[in-house]
């Protein structure tokens, strides 16, 4: 008898929007629990990598080019914001705003 296992998905499966929503949040989580803000800036840094070599692989370098700096001033408009409305409602709203982006663009 064979033990067939499944298939890990690959990046072609998983939704760019997710892996940019969680690289917001999973960064912002990430300092904060640990204190160590560049902890922080290395997880926002490798979603943001693997999110902008799939978008690069599916879209066309405009698009791509847009989305990294559509990620980045997500990241820095979550600060201003989390004054306003404190800081976990900022970063998913930063998230959310992300991943409605990517979605659009390169995951549909």
């Amino acid at each position: 008898m064979t033990s067939e296992r499944p298939e890990a998905p690959t990046m072609a499966q998983i939704p760019t929007s997710l892996v940019a929503a969680a690289g917001l949040v999973g960064g912002y989580a990430a300092a904060r629990w640990t204190g160590r803000r560049p902890l922080g800036g290395v997880v926002l840094a490798a979603a943001g990598t693997v999110a902008a070599r799939e978008w690069h692989r599916r879209t066309t370098p405009t698009t791509t080019a847009l989305l990294g700096a559509a990620y980045i001033a997500a990241f820095a408009a979550s600060h201003p914001l989390a004054k306003k409305i404190g800081p976990w409602p900022a970063v998913f709203t930063a998230a959310t705003t992300m991943a409605a982006a990517a979605y659009t663009t390169a995951d549909r």
